[in-house]
């Protein structure tokens, strides 16, 4: 036996942006969640980087081909031994379907702050408003 703590599990998650837009994912599943809002994704597999964990995910849960980027806000600490992450997601090809959730939607700042999100992801909401804002064009002056 090792002295070394063990690596926490790393559970991933994708912002796709698009369009001055977020895509959330709504939950159908446990049911303490079901019908909660959330980024899309899953758990790492052993021997499985973030980045290709997080495209599996996506193209399993959403049918689409990503382009995984930089991480985006804190660490969320989840039970013992996982730790929830969120990476931004470029959409290289296919549109979004909802094969694992409820139904999908693209939020925008304000939008995202009405939605009922899952507890976890409310953590990055400064982040991906700052995001929002940033991809929204200001309206005319």
């Amino acid at each position: 036996m090792s002295d070394v703590p063990a690596r926490d599990r790393e559970v991933v998650a994708g912002a796709i942006f698009r369009g001055g837009r977020l895509l959330l994912a709504q939950r159908t599943s446990p049911p303490a969640l079901a019908g909660r809002w959330e980024l899309p994704g899953g758990k790492v597999e052993e021997f499985e980087t973030p980045q290709a964990a997080l495209a599996r995910e996506l193209r399993e849960e959403l049918a689409v081909e990503v382009r995984c980027g930089t991480r985006i806000g804190v660490d969320v600490q989840l039970s013992a031994g996982l730790v929830l992450r969120a990476y931004r997601a470029e959409l290289v090809s296919g549109e979004p379907v909802a094969l694992d959730h409820a139904q999908l939607a693209w939020v925008d700042a304000e939008e995202l702050l009405s939605m009922d999100l899952v507890d976890n992801d409310r953590a990055w909401i400064p982040e991906l408003l700052e995001e929002l804002r940033a991809l929204t064009p200001l309206g005319p002056s």
